[in-house]
């Protein structure tokens, strides 16, 4: 006996896993339209993702280019050609419908920005979900050092840098990172407690300085909105999953499909079964 979700059959105890689950819980609101922007802070504990979905054709260097670049590109799960569902990643999880928006990219171009993509998807499709930093926040939450972009309501600001990722195949270009501003003791700090999380960015690549990465202005972010850096704080920098937006702008794959940024896909994986030790 049993009750079928999204085409697959789950036993009933499974049912009642999902009514106690917050991030099957939050995935069903994604699914179903009521949310359709950032996703920073909902399901708390919970390991959210950055994707990358592409022809099997390119899977083999993109996945060669993770293995090269774990910082940015920390890999949590890969996807059986041309089937959406992951179940190591959560229950019914539907990689066309659970992310609350996406981008479509055309030769290095994002041409759409949809809320499912379930009308373009193709059985050659390969998803790729990597580690997001909404894991180590949490423990840097929970160490005493505030989040600016979480105070304010807002994503965190990410910017193209001129650090240079390790090619593979057809894929290079340079890292995202994220940045948090810190005082100097909490940036000590933050350093000690991302280093446990290495699937999901581990530690900063950078601490102050932003113009020797090619940051030349905090003010105007490449992805997510801008916070402020008080005079008594230095801007702290982490590899960010969005880098693969970045690699597809350079090495101008003829399609992928990445999440918009800060729109995340919410896993049943619990952050602190990341933590290395």
């Amino acid at each position: 006996m049993g009750v079928i979700m999204n085409d697959v059959r789950f036993p009933v105890s499974a049912t009642l896993e999902a009514d106690m689950n917050p991030a099957y819980q939050a995935r069903m609101r994604i699914r179903h339209g009521e949310v359709t922007g950032n996703t920073a802070g909902m399901a708390p504990g919970h390991v959210q993702g950055n994707l990358m979905i592409l022809p099997q054709a390119l899977a083999h260097d993109f996945l060669l280019f993770c293995q090269r670049n774990p910082q940015p590109c920390p890999v949590l799960a890969v996807s059986e050609p041309g089937d959406p569902m992951i179940p190591t990643l959560g229950l019914d999880l539907d990689i066309r419908t659970d992310i609350p928006r996406y981008r479509v990219w055309k030769d290095g171009v994002m041409v759409d920005e949809p809320n499912d993509i379930k009308s373009i998807w193709r059985d050659d499709l390969v998803s790729f979900l990597l580690g997001c930093s909404f894991s180590f926040e949490q423990a840097l939450i929970e160490a005493g050092i505030p989040m600016r972009h979480i105070e304010q309501g807002s994503n965190v600001p990410m910017y193209r840098t001129n650090i240079q990722t390790v090619p593979a195949g057809v894929f290079h270009g340079p890292m995202v990172v994220s940045m948090r501003p810190m005082k100097p003791a909490d940036a000590v700090r933050a350093v000690q407690v991302t280093s446990r999380f290495p699937r999901v960015h581990g530690a900063p690549v950078h601490i102050g300085l932003p113009h020797m990465i090619g940051i030349e202005d905090l003010d105007r972010p490449d992805f997510g909105q801008a916070v402020e850096v008080k005079s008594d704080e230095l801007p702290v920098f982490w590899a960010c999953g969005v880098t693969p937006q970045s690699v597809a702008m350079a090495a101008r794959p003829p399609f992928c499909i990445t999440h918009s940024p800060g729109s995340m896909l919410i896993t049943d994986l619990l952050n602190h079964r990341l933590a290395s030790f």
